[in-house]
């Protein structure tokens, strides 16, 4: 049994310093043992390459039937260049195709830079992330306004006034054989979401079928100043009440083999990364085809296709779809289409995630700080297992008490290893003590403080959230690495309470990897460590007592 715990520990022990090694390597630009290099932004002036469904590049004067074109580089030719500024968002339309190119969010401070705001949509030559829409036609050779069509944008104001709820800027395309495509943004006072309307209007003397592509494009990078030591998932993804949500990789996308539902009469699409998202929502059940696709060097398209149907000579069809952009708060994206909080990422433990950052919600309703309340949570979970966890103690206790036995058995019988063996499972049915007892209680819990950690990552409303003193942001390391050392200091000081192992290799490991693991928490966001630090405060303090009745 010594045996079987001293090979997982070194096991566990071993993969720690490979996984530190690895995060380290990351960190400093070196390459990583288990994921490629880093992807660099689109290079200015590079022109995309052609998409997997055969798009054209931009300066096709065609696009195949009912292929999405592809979108522009960094340096994609550039139109009137509208701002429009509201109470949440300062954002840049380009009038050449109507396109989005640039989205600040306005109080959302930069993790890097609280001198400037969070820019999620950009066109530069280090950030390529756009919202792009447009007509195709399942018709072949068929030209219809796409965004590379040249647009008009109407007059009108810019800037939502005060007294006013929303603010329009409509643009009108060039006839493409006499079809012409009027969208319509509305931004809305306190809102991170835009309407957009898409009239398509048929001059023509024949009948057409257009489909209107909501097209995202991003480059393959993680956000700037993403941390090495935590993993956040950055890419496309696809929601359908089929399929539900699927996370799309950027790296299935290169090897096309990306699962997601094609087509359904519902969902949205969507671009994800820490902490925010943009998504495409039309939340009328219709028909729609979903695509993903590289469509140039580092650059990603995640595009939803509707179909239209038929619009006679002279008339105007109209659709109604929402571009959201904004953070992951999780109840406004509950309302704003089926399966949206899904953007926010749990982990693997959803399921208990969901209700742990409900309770989180209604502590801080209470306490009205969200460090208190993640003390607050940490204590109501161990109540919550406060008898499960007694039952661990007591088997380390009583461990702890017939350690001298064990020690003197293991000094006396040291060259006769089969009969240390024997005599040692002797002492322990003497004793009553179950050397794996200690273990079970924790793994039982250990899926809720999990899901407990992805909701602390996750959680949007974390970022520049101040606890107490130094603590102004939970989202952000600490700046004086005063909590990690307090989390390392009661790490071993937990290995002292517990009973020394009888092999001297185990014990020293046992000191060994709280000093190893402490190695990340000093570059963890602080409402990460001081969750750990009152985990393990508590756990400190009932092992103590339980210790002290057991006369240990």
């Amino acid at each position: 049994m010594t045996d079987i715990r001293r090979t997982l520990l070194w096991v566990v022990f071993t993969m720690s310093l490979v996984l530190l090694w690895d995060a380290w390597n990351k960190h400093t630009g070196q390459p990583s043992f288990f994921s490629p290099p880093a992807a660099k932004p689109a290079a200015a002036g590079s022109a995309p390459a052609v998409g997997a469904s055969g798009v054209p590049a931009p300066t096709a004067t065609a696009a195949a039937a009912g292929a999405v074109p592809s979108a522009p580089g960094a340096a994609a030719p550039k139109g009137e260049q509208i701002t429009v500024t509201t109470d949440k968002v300062k954002a840049v339309l380009d009038s050449q195709g109507g396109e989005l190119v640039y989205l600040e969010l306005l109080g959302q401070r930069d993790q890097n830079d609280h001198s400037r705001n969070v820019v999620l949509f950009d066109r530069s030559a280090q950030r390529v992330y756009l919202a792009q829409t447009g007509l195709i036609s399942a018709t072949a050779g068929a030209k219809l306004p796409n965004h590379f069509t040249a647009m008009t944008a109407v007059p009108g104001p810019r800037t939502l006034a005060d007294g006013t709820n929303d603010v329009q800027v409509r643009f009108e395309s060039q006839a493409v054989d006499g079809v012409k495509l009027v969208k319509t943004y509305t931004f809305s006072r306190g809102q991170y979401t835009i309407g957009v309307q898409h009239d398509v209007v048929n001059g023509s003397a024949q009948p057409i079928q257009p489909e209107l592509y909501l097209q995202l494009v991003r480059d393959g990078n993680p956000p700037p100043g993403e941390s090495s030591f935590y993993s956040t998932f950055t890419g496309p993804a696809a929601y359908t009440e089929n399929s539900k949500f699927r996370k799309i990789e950027f790296k299935h996308i290169e090897k096309n083999d990306a699962e997601y539902d094609r087509k359904a009469d519902n969902g949205w699409i969507a671009m994800v990364q820490h902490y925010f998202a943009s998504a495409w929502l039309v939340n009328t059940q219709q028909l729609r085809e979903f695509r993903a696709e590289k469509v140039g060097n580092n650059l990603y398209s995640i595009a939803m296709v509707l179909p239209l149907g038929e619009v006679a000579p002279g008339q105007t069809k109209t659709q109604q779809a929402v571009l959201f952009s904004g953070p992951q708060e999780e109840k406004k994206l509950e309302a704003l289409a089926p399966g949206l909080d899904l953007v926010k990422d749990y982990g693997w433990f959803h399921i208990l995630s969901k209700p742990l950052f409900w309770l989180l919600t209604k502590l801080h309703g209470v306490l009205g700080n969200w460090g208190w309340a993640i003390v607050a949570l940490v204590v109501l979970l161990k109540i919550a297992f406060y008898w499960l966890n007694a039952s661990a103690y007591r088997s380390m206790a009583k461990m702890k008490a017939i350690n001298p036995k064990i020690q003197e058995m293991r000094e006396r019988l040291k060259d006769k290893p089969q009969q240390m063996q024997q005599e040692m499972m002797r002492i322990y049915r003497e004793e009553k003590v179950n050397p794996l007892g200690s273990c079970l209680p924790i793994f039982l819990q250990m899926p809720f403080f999990i899901a407990l950690y992805w909701v602390l990552l996750s959680t949007v409303e974390m970022r520049d959230a101040p606890w107490i003193l130094w603590i102004t942001d939970l989202s952000a390391k600490d700046p004086y690495f005063i909590l990690p050392l307090i989390m390392t200091a009661t790490s071993l000081f937990q290995v002292w309470l517990n009973p020394t192992p009888p092999d001297p290799m185990q014990a020293k490991m046992m000191w060994i990897m709280p000093l190893v693991f402490s190695v990340m928490f000093f570059f963890f966001p602080a409402g990460l460590v001081l969750y750990w630090i009152t985990n393990n405060l508590l756990t400190i303090a009932q092992q103590w007592f339980i210790n002290k009745r057991l006369g240990v």
